[in-house]
């Protein structure tokens, strides 16, 4: 299997250029810069094999699962899995998050349809939430305040993900990661996913799914406030990532099967700005807020 698996190391990271946030500051200091692009190369080879790999996916997620396990004692044949063995080295994190990621993978195999946001909110605790708490561990800075926030901007994140790439998940992957009774209740057939251009109905839909995904995004500011230095900023940047992807989508009047423009660095960095320039303290007034906003959106 390992030599089955031949996805790149540069190829998997030059993907980084192409997400909607900085995965990783130019300014950030080596060794946090090393662990967030040892986590990014991981997720990314995580997604290449259960979007792309030609074989067999489900064996190869098996391969990758081993490999996990290897690169905690430096015995890691891919390329990936050895830049990762430093940061399982050095950061004080446990294989769940790792494992979480390749079991939303697992998932996407067998699974290409949700009924509910309840279903698809349990997805994004495999596909994104882990993905927050890596980066919490990588500062040091995960606490269960903290975590909870976390969640709900992954969350957030995952879902302008999904926006972005309906088309593409309907046409090419066979998945759709709009709830059924969403469809249903705004009037949209499957095959609309697959036009050349979104209808009303369709864009209503859109419209929805990007105001629950800025709530979503919105629990950043207690937690970037909560935050400092270069974690602060990273988190920062990712959070807004997302909140300029909105934008680019309302821009394109929520037509998400043209071509949407890139969510705007002026943009991102505006969004980033305000965050960092944020002083309010995380409580747990703003915690329950953040787990309120998660709630609503797994019941629409």
């Amino acid at each position: 299997m390992k030599t089955e698996v031949e996805f790149d190391l540069n190829s998997i990271m030059a993907q980084s250029r192409s997400e909607n946030f900085p995965v990783v500051l130019k300014a950030l200091p080596a060794r946090p810069r090393a662990h967030l692009l040892a986590v990014y190369g991981f997720a990314r080879l995580v997604d290449d094999i259960g979007d792309e790999y030609d074989g067999d996916r489900l064996a190869a997620l098996d391969w990758l699962e081993a490999e996990l396990y290897l690169a905690r004692t430096g015995g890691a044949t891919h390329p990936v899995m050895s830049q990762l063995t430093g940061s399982l080295t050095e950061l004080d994190i446990d294989d769940e998050p790792f494992l979480a990621l390749i079991e939303a993978n697992r998932v996407d195999q067998r699974k290409h349809r949700y009924q509910t946001q309840a279903e698809l909110a349990e997805y994004c605790t495999l596909s994104a939430n882990p993905v927050g708490r890596l980066v919490l561990a990588v500062f040091d800075a995960a606490t269960p305040e903290r975590i909870a926030l976390s969640d709900a901007v992954c969350t957030g994140l995952q879902l302008v993900e999904h926006l972005q790439d309906i088309g593409e998940d309907y046409t090419e992957k066979g998945r759709i990661y709009f709830p059924a009774d969403e469809l249903s209740r705004f009037g949209v057939d499957e095959d609309d996913l697959g036009a050349e251009r979104a209808s009303k109905p369709l864009r209503k839909l859109v419209a929805h799914q990007c105001d629950s995904a800025r709530g979503l995004l919105c629990r950043g500011e207690p937690l970037v406030a909560s935050l400092s230095g270069w974690a602060r900023v990273t988190v920062a940047g990712y959070a807004a990532g997302g909140l300029a992807a909105l934008d680019a989508i309302a821009g394109a009047d929520y037509d998400v099967l043209r071509k949407l423009r890139t969510p705007s660095k002026v943009r991102t960095s505006i969004h980033a700005v305000r965050l960092v320039a944020l002083h309010r303290l995380t409580d747990a007034k703003t915690v329950r807020a953040a787990r309120d906003a998660a709630t609503r959106w797994r019941r629409r």
